[in-house]
């Protein structure tokens, strides 16, 4: 059976749908930015940035950027009522004293038992962007990945043991991708959902891996 991949747009919303009301969350760098825009207007979420905010909304209208107020990855972003910007060391305190429920990260790859690699290839002319991700995936109660599930080449990012350097060991609990949401768990990986028209037999060939039902 064919099947279409989620667009970013609508991986972020599959996001969105699993945080929960009064949810405190650190969204990372990259694609984890656009879950704000997906987190309903009803729902009380507190978003959370490393560079010292909390009570972070979505991105502002065109023409209605202000880049005094941005996030981590330097982009503007918008302050909800209630909101308050502050020291990064004490944003630092806030994520390695456990005070976030669940941090969305980015990653190179990810285990089936939730080790986490997202701040370095190891290659030679790549550049070493650790940031917050240690602290983020050791000091929030929930960690989640959201990326796509192949490389370019078509590797599977989710592997059986990371080659990359680690930023953090079973430290992942979901996995959030463009064909599949996955949990890691000790005895491996667990299928959440997949994309229409994908069966399991074809996502467990594309990554090498079983996956438990």
């Amino acid at each position: 059976m064919s099947y279409q991949k989620r667009s970013k747009d609508q991986l972020a919303a599959r996001v969105a749908q699993d945080i929960h009301e009064g949810a405190t969350v650190n969204l990372g760098i990259g694609m984890p930015t656009l879950v704000a825009n997906h987190i309903p207007a009803s729902r009380e979420v507190l978003l959370h940035s490393e560079n010292g905010i909390l009570g972070m909304g979505p991105a502002p209208a065109a023409g209605e950027e202000d880049y005094d107020l941005i996030n981590a990855g330097k982009q503007p972003v918008t302050l909800l009522k209630g909101g308050s910007y502050f020291h990064h060391a004490d944003s630092f305190a806030m994520m390695r004293g456990g005070h976030l429920d669940i941090c969305v990260l980015g990653a190179f790859q990810v285990s089936a038992t939730g080790d986490l690699a997202n701040w370095h290839t190891g290659e030679k002319d790549a550049i070493p962007a650790v940031g917050g991700a240690m602290d983020l995936a050791v000091g929030a109660k929930q960690t989640w990945v959201m990326m796509d599930l192949l490389t370019k080449a078509g590797a599977s990012k989710v592997v059986s043991a990371c080659t990359y350097p680690l930023t953090g060991i079973a430290c992942v609990k979901r996995i959030y991708s463009d064909l599949a949401t996955l949990a890691c768990t000790p005895q491996g990986l667990r299928l959440i959902d997949k994309v229409d028209g994908l069966e399991l037999a074809e996502l467990e060939q594309l990554l090498g891996l079983p996956i438990g039902l």
